[in-house]
């Protein structure tokens, strides 16, 4: 293999040595995207680092992404998600597994407010994780459904992902959105259906409580409020974009909007709270802007050494066809989901794959929403999965590291079985956005 050959394999293998040394994401990717176009073409490899950057950068629908973040920073220190998982938490008690059941539809409806999957998993653990373990359900679910239902805004719009996914391969956001929507409900429909047959099947991992201890305090103006606000929230921010009246970034504008209005009703927003919210999204939204910055210089120095002829050869020689081309694609998105963060693997993997699939004839909007789901694994997957990370900094004191890896087992089973059911039922992730 010549020098010229070994480059984008170089490159992968430079990245992962970096980040086994704990160097942070965006300044690895930034370091091996600069030191490997100095090294194929000299001082002058540094233009083509920057005009990568530039070109990604410069896409107004990634204004969307600070917005999501306040929208999500807001709904947290305002404590509409903690009302909001009490009155989910108000209707289903009598069930076995309610509260594990109330947390993964507080995952979604809180995806379907903010999509910052952080929000998610940081606030079921602060807020359910507790409950559950107070009523003695079984430590290894628990954990894994706050780390599923926290996920699920990676799907369920308005997704921070689909939003970064759009802009770099043209897909429409609006459509991502519509197929997130299908594709969300699915698999919380599924961790729940997972929830009850291990309710019939171990009955002592989901405890019934007695009902004097378990009953909440049911007060219907608050159950409601705590319910319909959330919803009407939800209805703004994606009734405008799906029905075409906002682009994304207008229908973010729109949720802060709301979730301001919100709070001001609740009586619950303080000069101090805004001002910490200001900053926390300053801090988030640039650590994701860097990462973008830094995965676009290294995508576009891949390409640039032959990076995507390797791939198109390695994804030719898959054995089975079109079929085994879709099938490496796949792999190469889980394993990649073990060591990368979600935003530098959409941005690396993206621009890689997506035309490889694009010449096998996949429809194009079919393979984006697939993509979503497979990256979905990337949050729960070791040794890097970040919400396992969330989780841990949340979680109490003696919920160790080894406990939460194997929680993240039946999940990740969960997820592959829904990619395989959206490879063999196309139909599953479309049907909305072809309405």
């Amino acid at each position: 293999m010549t020098l010229v050959e070994f480059l984008p394999i170089g490159m992968f293998i430079a990245l992962f040595l970096l980040l086994a040394l704990g160097i942070p994401v965006a300044f690895s990717l930034f370091s091996v995207a600069i030191s490997f176009a100095l090294l194929a073409w000299g001082i002058g490899g540094g233009d083509i680092v920057v005009a990568s950057m530039f070109g990604s950068m410069n896409n107004f629908t990634l204004v969307a992404i600070p917005l999501f973040i306040l929208m999500s920073v807001l709904l947290e220190k305002t404590k509409i998600v903690e009302e909001l998982f009490d009155s989910l938490y108000a209707v289903s008690w009598r069930l076995r597994g309610g509260l594990a059941m109330a947390g993964i539809a507080v995952g979604a409806i809180l995806g379907a407010i903010s999509g910052v999957v952080a929000a998610g998993v940081i606030g079921l653990a602060l807020i359910a994780l507790p409950q559950m373990l107070k009523y003695r359900y079984d430590r290894k679910l628990s954990l894994g459904v706050v780390m599923a239902g926290g996920t699920l805004g990676q799907l369920i719009p308005p997704s921070l992902n689909m939003v970064v996914y759009g802009a770099m391969t043209g897909v429409s956001v609006a459509s991502l959105f519509a197929g997130g929507i299908s594709a969300g409900i699915a698999l919380a429909l599924l961790y729940i259906i997972y929830i009850v047959i291990m309710g019939l099947l171990k009955p002592d991992s989901l405890p019934k409580p007695a009902a004097e201890e378990a009953k909440p305090k049911v007060e219907v103006v608050s159950v409601i409020r705590g319910l319909v606000l959330p919803i009407i929230l939800i209805g703004l921010v994606l009734g405008s974009i799906l029905t075409g009246a906002a682009t994304p970034t207008e229908g973010a504008a729109i949720g802060v909007i709301g979730t301001l209005l919100l709070a001001l009703a609740s009586r619950r927003l303080k000069w101090s709270m805004l001002t910490a919210s200001l900053w926390s999204t300053i801090k988030t939204s640039s650590m994701i802007l860097w990462i973008l910055a830094g995965a676009a210089g290294f995508s576009g120095v891949f390409a640039g050494v032959g990076g995507m002829q390797l791939m198109t050869r390695l994804a030719e020689a898959a054995p089975g066809g079109r079929w085994g081309v879709l099938i490496f694609a796949i792999v190469f998105i889980f394993v990649l989901g073990m060591f990368l963060e979600t935003m530098a693997l959409i941005m690396l993997a993206a621009p890689i794959l997506t035309p490889i699939i694009l010449e096998q004839g996949f429809d194009g909007l079919w393979w984006a929403l697939l993509f979503m789901v497979v990256l979905q694994t990337a949050f729960l997957t070791p040794p890097f999965g970040f919400a396992i990370f969330y989780l841990k900094s949340a979680a109490p004191p003696s919920v160790r590291i080894e406990e939460i890896y194997k929680a993240t087992l039946p999940f990740i089973g969960i997820q592959l079985f829904f990619v395989a059911l959206a490879i063999f039922f196309p139909w599953l992730l479309t049907w909305l956005p072809n309405l």
